[in-house]
């Protein structure tokens, strides 16, 4: 098969380039293809004609989208709705990357594909805007919430991950805090490309899925393992998001459970910690920028 990848040079794009051995990739690079021209993305897919769609490009900085509104929604919102009409016109599958952002993380529970979305944030609003017009533009669709991605390469929208973050504050600091009160399921990239290739070549029925790697923690849990498997002298202190200060609201809770790729049978994302101690050997064995 042809597979069209919008977004492949950022950190998902990165491994989603390489975890498809036996098809054929049409790169939809960021020079080719501006997502906000409606024409140009139309043409240029329609020039590749691929079998499969894959929709990772997006504006990920949670900071920035609540200051750059206007790009946030033209980017994940336009965008997806212009890359899903382009779908629609050449008849290509589309599967498009979205967040657990979209929820306002008051549950008290994993959140499963049916439950009602309520983001709290423009970078959460400006992604539920993105599955809207995917959902109404192009009936072949397959969206995908993931949560707290982080990879081997390049996330261009906010030049680290957090686990980079917290091995280069883990050299400069003999102690750091981090927010001990927000709950996600932290997912490595190679992981989710795995599952986005699964997904394409057993497709179940189109619709909404969640894909994250399993179990879930605070972001002070992955921090302490991320120091933990790094042998890192450093001591960790848990505070609150109202101690951390932070002026964009984020949910409490965005754990995601993979209701519905289970059901289907094709969940294949293994446990966070076993995710995050491959992602730690293989930056070790990484060649150097």
């Amino acid at each position: 098969m042809k597979i069209a990848i919008f977004g492949i040079q950022g950190q998902l794009g990165n491994d989603l380039a390489t975890a498809f051995p036996s098809h054929e990739i049409a790169p939809m690079t960021i020079e080719r293809v501006d997502i906000t021209d409606a024409a140009l993305t139309e043409r240029e897919l329609k020039s590749e004609s691929p079998d499969w769609v894959i929709n990772a490009a997006a504006m990920t900085h949670v900071d920035r989208c609540e200051t750059e509104t206007a790009p946030a929604f033209q980017i994940n919102g336009t965008g997806a709705r212009n890359v899903a009409r382009a779908c629609a016109a050449t008849g290509a599958p589309l599967v498009h990357v979205s967040t657990d952002y979209v929820f306002d993380g008051t549950k008290g529970a994993p959140y499963v594909e049916g439950d009602t979305a309520n983001p709290l944030n423009v970078y959460g609003m400006s992604k539920l805007a993105g599955e809207i017009f995917v959902r109404n533009e192009c009936p072949q669709h397959f969206i995908v919430r993931t949560s707290g991605l982080y990879g081997l390469g390049e996330c261009w929208g906010k030049g680290t991950n957090f686990v980079k973050t917290m091995l280069r504050l883990a050299g400069e600091r003999s102690t750091l805090k981090v927010v001990n009160d927000e709950r996600l399921t932290p997912t490595y990239a190679t992981d989710l490309a795995t599952q986005l290739r699964t997904l394409i070549e057993s497709p179940p029925a189109h619709g909404t899925y969640h894909a994250t790697n399993a179990g879930e923690c605070s972001w002070f849990e992955f921090a302490v393992e991320i120091f933990r498997l790094a042998q890192a002298n450093v001591t960790v202190e848990g505070i609150t998001v109202a101690e951390w200060g932070s002026a964009t609201r984020r949910p409490g809770n965005s754990v995601l459970d993979n209701a519905g790729l289970r059901s289907a049978g094709i969940d294949v994302m293994p446990d966070w910690r076993d995710a995050l101690a491959r992602y730690m050997a293989d930056r070790e064995s990484a060649p150097a920028a």
